[in-house]
């Protein structure tokens, strides 16, 4: 279902699957009842630019066709200063590689080629990243406003999820293989333009 009033947030949950959302455009490739189809490793889908304030992208990007490509369309489709949660499996986790239909392995750095780091202080390795972008020249970039890793699921678990994001690019390098988490979640803003914060009106 739409959002009737024209001044509602505008907000796409990109490879809904069961999970329809109202007052969101519920976006899929299969028809689960109550979602628009699209097949989404076609692009451009079915927006126009700078259309949504909010995407909601939960175990749908490890699918896809290319990492670049669907990068790319979410931000053309996004309003500058617009969130995009993400959640995806970690690639050493059995989330990610008891999946067949899994193609895309995600960790912990896997935006740092699209992030905007203006303004700010950097730290050794994205100064270095800075000059090694990998992103085939896309015009993304987004404000990467949390990137955490998700222990599991099991509430007695959660608490691990303290510790292990201290630090999570060190505990990544060194410890993600002797201590597992499932997912990888991120938080980001749509940067576009000058102004990275500029919102919808």
């Amino acid at each position: 279902m739409t959002p009737t009033s024209p001044s509602a947030p505008r907000r796409l949950n990109v490879g809904c699957g069961l999970d329809i959302r109202e007052g969101w455009i519920n976006l899929d490739s299969v028809d689960y009842g109550g979602n628009q189809l699209c097949d989404l490793n076609r692009y451009p889908w079915p927006f126009p630019d700078d259309h949504f304030d909010e995407v909601y992208a939960s175990h749908i990007l490890e699918h896809m066709g290319n990492f670049n490509a669907v990068v790319t369309e979410m931000w053309r489709v996004c309003r500058p200063g617009a969130i995009i949660t993400v959640k995806v499996p970690f690639f050493l986790s059995t989330k990610f590689y008891s999946e067949p239909d899994h193609r895309i392995p995600f960790g912990i750095r896997s935006f740092d080629n699209y992030e905007d780091i203006t303004g700010r202080s950097l730290r050794f390795y994205e100064r270095w990243k800075l000059g090694h972008r990998t992103n085939y020249g896309s015009p993304a970039r987004f404000v990467v406003e949390s990137k955490r890793f998700h222990f599991s699921n099991f509430a007695l678990l959660r608490w691990i999820n303290g510790p292990i994001n201290l630090e999570p690019v060190i505990f990544e390098r060194f410890f993600a293989t002797l201590l597992t988490p499932e997912e990888v979640h991120f938080r980001l803003r749509v940067s576009k333009g000058s102004n990275p914060t500029r919102g919808r009106p």
